[in-house]
């Protein structure tokens, strides 16, 4: 049995209590949120914190607040807060179906929105139990010195595997980040590094409070899902997209995210702007799909051969941009 290290619990009750707390308490402090992912990695040793400062006492970041110009959503939403929102699901349907397809019922339940933000990197060779690591003399991303997906490797290269960051990256979000010193918004899609150890550009003393959308009001959006099983697992590869059309069908503006294909998502601004100015026939779409599959470049430290997955990404760009047109692609291929 795994157990989890000793650390110390502290519970503050406001944003600015937290980020006193975590900005006096220094490096050897983390932020617990649903937990979901930090706990797992405290039992494996892949993390170990000395203390945890708990954000589910702070209302705020439980919030949901809207008028006609924006959306905001507090950090420490659960995923299923998000799942259970009418206005999610209609107005940030890319959203509200990552959401939907995070691991299980019980997990959504526990597991925030900035926490799924926030996930650590994954890799076959990292995500092992101490004894496991030790017996390979460990990884890059910690206690090694050699990335085991590719030995001449200047950095590590996990992969990113959260569900709503590609998500909310197609729907142009932007976060708020919250310290001792003062507060700063960013585009989510800023946020991230490809790089498997500093993956994200949040300061060690910053807070992620809160995810900030415009109107999606003009914009119709979908998220994609590869996995070996239909519930439970990790995305080994994601695809979110997000289109503006005016009233004849012609796209105005767009955005195309892959997930779990590098360190960070990956926007594909090229094969987006190729969409801009024209309709999402088929010609369209295979030609986007097969230029989005040229960015894709999985790495062999996830579930399926990676020459597969990259294959298999232009077909999920075509799923989704057949899904944004009107066809009804998750029935056609329920019954497939």
């Amino acid at each position: 049995m795994m157990r989890l290290p000793l650390f110390e619990f502290r519970a503050p009750q406001s944003l600015s209590e937290a980020a006193q707390m975590l900005g006096s308490t220094g490096p050897s402090a983390m932020l617990l949120a649903g937990g979901t992912d930090l706990l797992p990695n405290m039992k494996r040793r892949q993390q170990v914190p000395r203390t945890l400062i708990s954000l589910r006492h702070i209302r705020i970041l439980r919030e949901v607040r809207c008028d006609k110009s924006a959306l905001s959503l507090g950090a420490c939403l659960t995923l299923d807060d998000i799942v259970r929102n009418s206005r999610l699901r209609h107005d940030c349907a890319a959203l509200w179906q990552a959401a939907s397809q995070v691991a299980t019922p019980q997990i959504r339940n526990m597991a925030t929105l900035g926490g799924n933000l926030c996930l650590d990197t994954r890799c076959n060779y990292y995500d092992q139990n101490y004894e496991w690591r030790k017996a390979i003399n460990f990884c890059m991303k910690k206690d090694g010195d050699i990335c085991w997906v590719a030995t001449r490797s200047p950095k590590c290269l996990a992969v990113s595997s959260t569900d709503t960051a590609p998500a909310l990256i197609a729907l142009g979000a932007r976060v708020r980040l919250v310290s001792q010193s003062g507060e700063r918004e960013v585009l989510l899609s800023d946020l991230y590094n490809n790089d498997g150890i500093h993956y994200m550009q949040r300061r060690g003393d910053e807070i992620l409070s809160e995810i900030v959308l415009e109107s999606q009001a003009a914009w119709s959006s979908t998220y994609w899902k590869l996995r070996r099983r239909g519930s439970f697992d990790f995305p080994v590869l994601s695809v979110a997209a997000a289109v503006k059309k005016s009233a004849d069908g012609i796209i105005e503006d767009a955005r195309i995210v892959l997930g779990s294909v590098a360190s960070r998502p990956l926007v594909v601004a090229d094969a987006a702007a190729s969409l801009i100015g024209r309709s999402l026939n088929a010609e369209t779409i295979a030609e986007v799909a097969a230029l989005t599959a040229r960015f894709a470049k999985p790495m062999d430290n996830t579930d399926f051969d990676r020459t597969w997955r990259k294959r298999v990404t232009g077909e999920f760009v075509t799923y989704a941009l057949r899904e944004l047109h009107g066809d009804d692609m998750r029935a056609e291929r329920l019954h497939a």
